[in-house]
């Protein structure tokens, strides 16, 4: 077992080669990887008098891979070790993060061949699932254990089933304060081929659109989990998610005219910022976990808590000179990951009825960088979020009864039809259900004009908005 009970979470770096588009416009590779553990970034500058120069920014990880470092190798010294975690009852976690276009969908999903077809036997999914298939037939034969899949994505602050069709889930705590994904699809699996097939099932119905940095960018998180269960009573035993995360370009976004790419960016920097602090929370003791701050982090609860919780985040950069910003901001993200001490900041007590606006409130209130106005713009979307939801669940329960009050109204229309009806029970049932009626249009009615007064303010809010650094 020495083998995953080493560090509860590590870091390492993957840079990849310079793209033909670069090649063409004959772009330098500003990045630099000296050693196994160190990342140096020649960044261009410009002086008052216009004179042009470098200046040096380091950066160490546990490792660093550069170009000419294969899938394989990546897998080995990071996911591949918590691979047995799993098995032994753990929960693991690995994350892939960086702008869009870095390495992420080739690091975890595999090689893109001809016509954008992708080999997915070389990525970290089907790596990952064929040494647990290895492990559950050799060490692991006599557990009677089995291994299930599920592909679901996060897109804004909603969660969709991408092996149903992309049906919306609903994410609850349940009494035990056990984080629930209703309705979630999950597909046994024995074979490599039944992986492959439901990655490009996918894969095919992600989430994907322009943004101000990237023309194909990733808009939602992705998270395939593979969940070890024992199969006479079907409790879970161990679980492996692994998470393509949104481009984080996309958070610049935020500044934009259009409300829908204004609230995919904020709610990507909302829930990087939530991974981050939960991730850190992992080397503190007795720290709370502000896990509800965002749905990314919500879902992925139980790979940020107990003594078998293991967790490796790989951060992808991109090595031309006009991604060099995006490929900054990535190294301080990761960099500021990285710093797990106690000593970081006093700690924060656990209380486990803390709402989701005091978690976002914790993490925010923990970034130094965040303007104010950026802190005001996030409390804005969230109430915009708080809002659709709370008048979508409204709207499902009116057009409900509707079907009970459509058949409710025919059924008195035909006592008129009879000879000496009560025409006094008659007025008193109508009235009755019009007045429900009435009491759920002006309920509705008044949820929908608080929504619109929210996102007339979100508005507001975004013109005076600097995005964060």
């Amino acid at each position: 077992n020495a083998e995953y009970m080493g560090p509860a979470q590590d870091l390492c770096l993957r840079k990849r080669p310079l793209n033909r588009k670069e090649t063409g416009r004959k772009e330098i590779d500003v990045v630099a990887i000296p050693n196994r553990d160190t990342v140096i970034v020649h960044e261009p500058k410009t002086k008052v008098d216009l004179t042009k120069y470098l200046e040096n920014q380091q950066f160490r990880f546990d490792y660093a891979f550069d170009q000419g470092v294969s899938n394989q190798t990546v897998y080995r010294y990071t996911a591949r070790p918590l691979v047995e975690c799993v098995f032994e009852g753990g929960v693991a976690t690995c994350f892939a993060y960086g702008q869009t276009g870095s390495g992420k969908t080739h690091t975890m999903g595999g090689e893109f061949q001809a016509k954008a077809q992708q080999n997915c036997s070389g990525g970290i999914y089907a790596l990952a699932a064929n040494d647990m298939f290895q492990l559950l037939a050799t060490r692991y034969k006599h557990e009677n254990l089995f291994i299930e899949v599920s592909f679901f994505e996060i897109y804004g602050n909603k969660v969709f089933d991408l092996l149903n069709k992309k049906h919306k889930l609903r994410i609850l705590e349940d009494g035990n304060s056990q984080i629930q994904v209703v309705g979630l699809k999950a597909s046994t699996v024995t074979s490599i081929d039944d992986i492959k097939r439901l990655l490009l099932e996918g894969n095919s119905i992600r989430t994907s659109g322009q943004t101000s940095a990237n023309q194909h960018s990733s808009r939602s998180h992705a998270v395939f989990q593979l969940i070890v269960r024992k199969r006479q009573n079907r409790r879970l035993h161990g679980k492996f998610s692994l998470i393509d995360l949104a481009g984080n370009e996309r958070g610049a976004d935020t500044n934009s005219s259009d409300r829908t790419t204004r609230m995919e960016g904020a709610e990507i920097n909302k829930s990087l910022l939530c991974l981050k602090e939960c991730i850190r929370a992992l080397g503190r003791n007795n720290a709370h976990l502000p896990f509800r701050g965002s749905k990314l982090t919500q879902v992925l609860r139980d790979s940020f808590i107990g003594k078998n919780a293991r967790t490796c985040m790989i951060a992808m950069i991109s090595p031309g000179m006009s991604c060099c910003e995006h490929t900054l901001n990535t190294l301080r993200y990761a960099d500021r990951v990285k710093e797990l001490s106690s000593s970081d900041r006093p700690p924060v007590d656990d209380n486990v009825e803390m709402e989701d606006a005091d978690d976002l409130k914790t993490v925010l209130s923990l970034e130094n960088q965040l303007s104010n106005e950026y802190l005001t713009y996030q409390q804005n979307v969230q109430r915009v979020e708080a809002m659709e939801e709370k008048v979508c669940d409204i709207h499902q329960d009116y057009c409900e009864k509707m079907e009970f009050w459509k058949g409710r109204h025919f059924q008195l229309l035909q006592q008129t039809n009879q000879f000496g009806y009560d025409q006094e029970k008659f007025v008193f049932d109508l009235k009755s259900m019009l007045d429900q009626q009435l009491s759920c249009l002006t309920q509705l009615k008044s949820s929908v004009d608080e929504w619109a007064m929210e996102m007339k303010e979100e508005e507001i809010v975004s013109f005076k908005l600097q995005p964060p650094k």
